[in-house]
């Protein structure tokens, strides 16, 4: 016998039933208004898998008394959109409005958004689409200007733990499921209310009564929700970064650690951290460098998983180092400098003069082949001698001690 998915069975069917989303629900919140006011929008929900982006699309349609029609990015064509045009028309003279959700709209081409455009300016088509990749990069800019992008957060602990009591309570399963494993099931769902209920289906479909090890025997060991290419890649490296900019060793191993499980490329990490030497520690620590160039040649020879052992050793070293950015913000000056002044002349007194003739016209007049020879004159073009380049910015040095 078939039966509809406990996730399915769960689906909110109004505003006031979603658990979560506080910033985008409630008295004065954008949805809310919306529904409030009965005057659809064209939205982009953005967030991770499970926070509730068709859910709310649904109930949206509903309360615009609206056809609600959805297509998945991944298997639809050119046909479907034509005939999602076309019920729209027919919508249009019996005065229906036409929702229509586009699932993963990122994994449209440029083309197939385009598509779209007429119909939404026309307002044949209320276009909601749905996207777990920044809609900056992955959505065309006419189709973000005609729409509200809207952030889906992940739920919390608290609210997956809501989601889950509020579904044994439908089921009137109550005595079967024990509050610890609950609160593991919470604990491990990423934010995702469908991948927390799907864990309890399971699990009570395997046991009579259901603990924390139940669960652990249905769910096996959860992968993380880790994109190489997408914002939980840049997200993490970001913030790896930052911390070791801040000199926070604690956050700076759990970023690295949540990349290496998650598979990251180690030489990845190993490149960024010779760059942050470089950047950020520059000449506060002159042995910078050395090591994390040191730290992604070991990878290169050792790989892992031992060299996750010399990754969370360096990134330490470089959290805790002293921070200087006066070799990058002097660099970054001195390119500006210079583009303004490509053509001006060099001194004269600074350039060879392999002839005669040069050096009777000045080229290279006073100096001397000797280490750490200094003429007490500008070095620099004439025209730019009053233009700073080194420390120009005023550097900030954060000491750790």
């Amino acid at each position: 016998m078939n039966r509809v998915p406990l996730a399915e069975r769960m689906r909110p069917q109004s505003l006031e039933e979603v658990i979560g989303q506080d910033e985008i629900i409630g008295q004065g919140k954008i949805l809310t208004e919306i529904v409030r006011k009965g005057e659809p929008v064209n939205l982009i929900f953005w967030g991770p898998p499970g926070t509730g982006k068709t859910t709310l699309a649904r109930i949206l349609a509903r309360e615009y008394n609206a056809d609600f029609v959805e297509l998945s990015a991944v298997t639809a064509k050119k046909k479907d959109i034509e005939e999602v045009v076309e019920r729209a028309r027919t919508n249009w003279n019996l005065h229906t409005r036409t929702v229509l959700f586009v699932d993963e709209i990122h994994r449209f081409n440029k083309a197939q958004q385009d598509a779209f455009l007429p119909h939404v300016e026309s307002g044949l088509i209320i276009l909601i689409g749905a996207t777990t990749e920044n809609p900056s990069f992955e959505v065309i800019s006419p189709l973000i200007s005609r729409s509200r992008v809207v952030i889906v957060s992940p739920l919390k602990k608290e609210n997956i733990v809501e989601v889950l009591c509020r579904a044994i309570g439908a089921e009137r399963v109550e005595k079967r499921v024990s509050r610890e494993a609950i609160e593991f099931i919470a604990e491990i769902s990423g934010g995702d209310a469908r991948s927390a209920l799907g864990d309890l289906e399971l699990a009570l479909s395997l046991a009579k009564k259901v603990d924390k090890q139940v669960v652990q025997t249905a769910i096996g060991q959860k992968m993380p929700m880790y994109d190489k290419g997408g914002d939980y890649h840049y997200n993490n490296i970001s913030a790896f970064i930052k911390s070791m900019r801040g000199s926070d060793v604690d956050a700076t191993l759990y970023y690295l650690a949540r990349m290496v499980m998650s598979g990251e490329d180690p030489k990845f990490i190993a490149r960024r951290m010779v760059i942050f030497a470089s950047e950020d520690i520059g000449l506060a620590g002159n042995g910078a460098l050395n090591l994390a160039v040191s730290c992604f040649q070991a990878i290169e020879r050792v790989g892992m998983p031992e060299g996750e052992i010399i990754l969370s050793h360096v990134a330490v070293v470089l959290a805790k180092a002293r921070k200087s950015r006066e070799t990058y913000d002097g660099w970054a000056q001195a390119k500006k400098v210079a583009a303004m002044s490509m053509n001006s002349p060099v001194p004269i007194w600074l350039r060879n003069a392999p002839t005669s003739l040069m050096k009777n016209l000045g080229y290279g007049e006073g100096q001397k082949w000797e280490a750490g020879f200094h003429l007490d004159k500008s070095y620099l073009p004439e025209d730019v001698q009053d233009k700073p380049i080194f420390g120009v910015k005023g550097n900030y040095n954060h000491n750790q001690e």
